[in-house]
């Protein structure tokens, strides 16, 4: 079922250059569903399902925001980086994992209480640079003897949970959406071409896993799985973004307000005859916020055709991603549909 792969997904820890857990768990779901499967220099894993000279790239990002250390002072109190874009609020009174050298290490993101606060700092809110984690330790050289040190990964501390109407609630949700929508398309496929499902590295931190692999990969158009936000809840205004959360995954046209990807127009008509074939409910977007994977691969190797399938998930960047499970299996329908054909490109 869906559900329990992106539970194993959600709950796996993998930041910006450390998605090594993530790609375990990718590995041993497509073991044997699979011609060929290999990590590349960049640490992209490239899955294949031969057939024809046609390539079709699938990519999903297997990284998720998260934090790294920076130092420790003599107290044993860490300071960090973060990787990838946190909204601070978010972040503050957050429990958290440490990916030790020795093992896991639990820890807690900690600031000036509120108590002593002035007027001031009320308003202004607590900053990144204003918080540090507490792992209990008695100083430095106790958070070394736990196997802490400069550039460990530190990931947020949570496990999916059920919500109402099939619908869950976890972290990373962006984008292990996008890779369980991805291992089971790739499990499911049957398709005259070449499929490449390639789970890329660094995306929350420029894109990079997807630039590198395109180039490597050379394919003739591409597709990247990922997550956007709806327009369905207090605080938007759907006419502002007017996709839903449950009415089926969302066909990328525009994002970042033309900035990131333009999508390759016979990709975006590929796609919607592929849902109206199968009466797949499908929805469309032109953006104005954040771009995906597809923005790097439409660049490379002179222009690959690209557009991206995309999970509506309310509450993007933070501990408590929602998402409704229906639209990811949409999604998987959707695409094992569209890879019985052809893009008809260049038109």
């Amino acid at each position: 079922m869906v559900r329990e792969l992106l539970k194993k997904l959600s709950d796996a820890h993998g930041v910006s250059g450390s998605e090594g857990n993530v790609i375990d768990v990718v590995r041993k779901e497509l073991k044997g569903h699979v011609d060929e499967m290999y990590t590349d220099s960049m640490g992209n894993l490239v899955t294949v399902k031969k057939g024809g000279e046609f390539k079709v790239m699938l990519a999903a990002h297997a990284d998720e925001i998260g934090l790294a250390v920076k130092s420790i002072d003599d107290k044993g109190f860490i300071r960090f980086v973060t990787l990838g874009g946190f909204y601070p609020p978010t972040l503050y009174s957050q429990r958290v994992i440490l990916q030790g050298t020795k093992g896991k290490v639990t820890g807690v993101l900690g600031g000036k209480p509120v108590h002593k606060m002035d007027d001031e700092e009320k308003k202004k809110g607590i900053k990144i640079d204003d918080m540090f984690i507490d792992i209990g330790a008695t100083g430095k050289e106790d958070a070394e003897n736990l196997g802490i040190e400069i550039g460990t990964p530190v990931t947020i501390d949570r496990e999916l949970t059920d919500l109402a109407n099939g619908r869950v609630t976890g972290k990373a949700f962006d984008n292990r959406a996008g890779v369980a929508m991805l291992i089971r398309t790739m499990q499911q496929v049957k398709s005259r071409h070449t499929v490449y499902g390639v789970f890329t590295v660094q995306e929350e931190v420029g894109l990079k896993g997807a630039r590198t692999s395109a180039y490597a990969l050379s394919p003739d158009c591409a597709i990247a799985t990922d997550v956007t936000f709806p327009g369905d809840h207090p605080g938007l205004d759907q006419k502002d973004v007017p996709v839903e959360m449950g009415k089926g995954p969302i066909i990328t046209i525009i994002d970042a307000s033309g900035r990131g990807l333009i999508a390759s127009r016979p990709m975006v008509k590929w796609l919607k005859k592929a849902a109206a074939d199968k009466d797949i409910p499908v929805q469309t977007e032109v953006g104005s916020g954040g771009t995906t994977d597809a923005t790097s691969i439409h660049l490379e190797r002179g222009g690959i055709p690209s557009t991206t399938l995309s999970i509506p998930t309310r509450y993007i960047h933070s501990p408590v991603e929602v998402l409704d499970i229906r639209d990811i299996e949409g999604g998987v329908r959707l695409l094992v549909q569209a890879l019985k054909s052809k893009p008809e490109l260049g038109k």
